[in-house]
């Protein structure tokens, strides 16, 4: 992974803004190069310096382990959830 593209994941995710968020697919998307996986594997190595609960699967979950602190981030910042995951349709909106 080059740093390059790294930096640029990082600051595609500072852009959402709160109550909505992006897939990995859609972030990659945007950016026109890699893809999920290798965006996934940005925020796994340093996604903790962003608001990581913003990026999400397109099934609107993340990995079993950030769930609970991501649900909590999305409660407080109002984020359309459905059945304790994210409704993508509804909270990509405008990003």
């Amino acid at each position: 992974m080059n740093e390059r593209f790294t930096e640029r994941v990082l600051a595609r995710v500072e852009q959402i803004p709160p109550g909505q968020v992006l897939t990995f697919g859609l972030i990659a998307e945007d950016l026109g190069e890699g893809g999920p996986r290798q965006v996934g594997q940005v925020m796994s190595r340093v996604g903790h310096v962003v608001c990581w609960w913003r990026v999400v699967r397109a099934d609107g979950t993340l990995p079993a382990h950030l769930m609970l602190e991501a649900q909590e981030h999305w409660a407080r910042e109002g984020t359309p959830v459905r059945r304790g995951r994210v409704d993508v349709p509804r909270a990509v909106g405008g990003v």
